[in-house]
This record gives structure tokens, sequence and C-alpha cells, in this order.
């Protein structure tokens, strides 16, 4: 049987800040933005991700602290890239750090405006060989 991650819950103050942020400068797509008489939650992926983020006013996430979510990781095929892309866009990154010379040794951060951080981790085998084949990256019947 598969088991496969789907959705992790960043605890945020400010819901479309938040959106903003992980949409507009990391790049995120925003999934959904739902608001009825119980909730207001945007779900938000990484492109090429089967996994997502939710964000909101869910029963978990009024017990998470905004900002305590540490050590997120996501992978990119170019760090370089990925680093340039996200500070033109006005993302606060950490330097590129080399720990080793091969795949999976290259990393960078940022940190959301609440203080959740997230760690990028260069994979070049990702670019040749991504997770989820492109022809395979609609959600949600799109």
């Amino acid at each position: 049987m598969d088991w496969t991650l789907e959705v992790v819950i960043v605890p945020v103050s400010d819901l479309d800040r938040a959106i903003a942020f992980y949409r507009d400068q990391v790049g995120f797509d925003l999934d959904h933005d739902t608001v009825n008489e119980h909730m207001h939650v945007a779900q938000l992926t990484p492109r090429g991700s089967g996994c997502s983020i939710v964000i909101g006013s869910l029963p978990a996430q009024n017990q998470m602290t905004p900002g305590s979510l540490h050590g997120l990781q996501l992978c990119v095929p170019d760090a370089e890239a990925a680093r340039a892309e996200l500070v033109a866009r006005g993302v606060d990154c950490s330097e590129i750090t080399s720990f080793s010379p091969d795949d999976g040794g290259t990393f960078f951060g940022f940190t959301d405006p609440d203080g959740n951080t997230w760690a990028v981790q260069q994979l070049k085998v990702r670019g040749e060989n991504p997770l989820i084949p492109v022809e395979s990256r609609t959600r949600f019947g799109a």
C-alpha cells in the first residue's frame, strides 16, 4: 500500500499576507481559497510537488503558534537559479551553502513573514527525473 504525504499545515497569523507571500513571492500555485461560516483556509502547492501547504483557521491550525514550524524542505534542480528567482521576488534568502559535492549537498533557506522556516535543497536529479511527470501535474481534475 502506498502512503503519500499530501498536505502540511503551516501556522500563520495573517491569511491574506501568507497567501500573498507563498503565491506571489515564493511562486506556489493557489489551489483554493475557501471561506464559509466555519473557516477560512487556503491550499497552495509548489510547482511539481505532490504535497501542498494549508494555511488558515482549521482547528489544528488554531492550536499551532504562528511561525512555529521549522525545517520544511523544498527540493530544486538548481539552487542558484531558485535563490535568484526568490530574491528577485523580494524573498530574503540565506546564502547558498554546500555541505558536500554530491547531489543533495547544497542548500539555502528562507523564512515566511511569521517565522516558519524553509530549507531549499539542490537535487540536480529532479531536473532530469522529476518525481511527478509534467503531464501528471494537474490537480483537482483541472
